[in-house]
């Protein structure tokens, strides 16, 4: 049975990581016009890492459920957490008129097809620690939510290729952030208590505020 928070939860940070490194895999392609050295790269790095996480997201289900709530609370709370500073860096960058290029970021200084791998296995290396959170509570919606984002980012490429870029905004990083964190505090309460799923909507809007009002507060030293 699919589970639409989880599998809301897999297609935000799916289209959030991915997204980037698409957006470097079309820079390159640009450079070189090489499919293999730009998307062909891009997605060797992120099969070597998605593949093993799917598999091992199996295995969980003989683990003690108690143990992977608790444990997929702190893996999410720790990247919701890490999710909401990135989510105020782009607002502050925004702020300041810094957006600059994505590929430019990365690719400096490197080969432009070690460039797509490298940014591949990275983008690829956030997610999986996300879906490994989310595949013990239900590994066909977080598979759902993870075809759906990576097939969306693959068509969002190829039709706005270098615009791809335009989808890594401070709300989507609002959202997926805020998503992370109700989770983690679901399921931190679910290990020690029976709670209803009904409680999920009302922390999400709590967690979205919170997220939004440390994103967007005014600048100041040390922000």
């Amino acid at each position: 049975m699919i589970d639409p928070g989880v599998a809301l939860a897999a297609l935000g940070i799916t289209l959030l990581e991915l997204s980037e490194a698409s957006a470097v895999g079309a820079s390159v392609f640009a450079e070189t016009r090489s499919l293999a050295s730009s998307f062909g790269a891009m997605v060797l790095g992120e099969i070597i890492v998605l593949a093993p996480a799917f598999a091992a997201g199996r295995a969980l289900q003989y683990v003690p459920l108690f143990y992977i709530r608790l444990v997929s609370a702190i893996l999410l709370l720790y990247f919701g957490l890490r999710l909401a500073r990135s989510t105020r860096r782009t607002v502050l960058r925004s702020r300041r008129g810094q957006a600059g290029s994505t590929a430019s970021e990365f690719s400096e200084g490197k080969g432009l097809a070690a460039t797509a791998f490298s940014v591949g296995v990275t983008e690829a290396l956030e997610t999986a620690i996300v879906l490994e959170g989310l595949l013990p509570e239900s590994y066909s919606s977080t598979a759902l939510g993870f075809g759906i984002g990576a097939i969306a980012v693959a068509l969002l490429t190829y039709v706005m290729k270098e615009g791809i870029t335009r989808i890594r905004v401070a709300a989507l990083k609002n959202f997926v952030s805020a998503m992370l964190l109700t989770f983690a505090a679901f399921w931190f309460a679910e290990a020690f208590i029976s709670i209803s799923d009904l409680i999920l909507l009302p922390i999400f809007v709590i967690m979205f505020v919170v997220v939004y009002l440390y994103a967007y507060r005014p600048w100041s030293k040390g922000a």
